[in-house]
């Protein structure tokens, strides 16, 4: 994913016009780091090893600018769980209904997102839910 350093994320929140705090930094690092698609609490557990004094309401905060300022993904794809993706590419997303992974697929954007003459696009989802090959696998051993 992004290895960008803190000074990099740092001028990519001041471009969009987001002030830089630390927790801001730490948010948007841990997110575009992993290619798992976190919930706020396990992003709030990551970022407490950083930051003793954390404060949940701190991260659901941080996570809600990000989404409205369109850093970061929110996908919701069943019941109430919701997730973050510091993948803002077009993309999809599938769910294994067995480990409840979620993982990023790549698709083809002419297919799935021909050019409108109705307007602009300015946000897309699409889910996949099926078995993840690990879990296929365990399931024919």
């Amino acid at each position: 994913m992004n290895t960008k350093s803190k000074d990099d994320i740092k001028e990519y929140l001041k471009r969009h016009n987001v002030k830089p705090t630390l927790i801001r930094i730490k948010v948007l690092e841990y997110l575009w780091s992993t290619k798992e698609h976190p919930d706020a609490d396990r992003i709030y557990n990551e970022i407490l090893n950083y930051i003793p004094t954390l404060s949940r309401a701190s991260i659901y905060n941080t996570l809600k600018l990000f989404v409205e300022k369109r850093l970061v993904l929110e996908i919701k794809i069943e019941g109430s769980q919701v997730r973050y993706d510091g993948n803002i590419d077009r993309h999809a997303h599938f769910k294994c209904i067995k480990c409840g992974k979620l993982l990023d697929v790549e698709i083809d954007n002419k297919v799935f997102f021909p050019s409108l003459k109705e307007g602009k696009i300015l946000q897309e989802h699409i889910y996949i839910l099926g078995i993840c090959n690990d879990c296929l696998k365990k399931k024919s051993s």
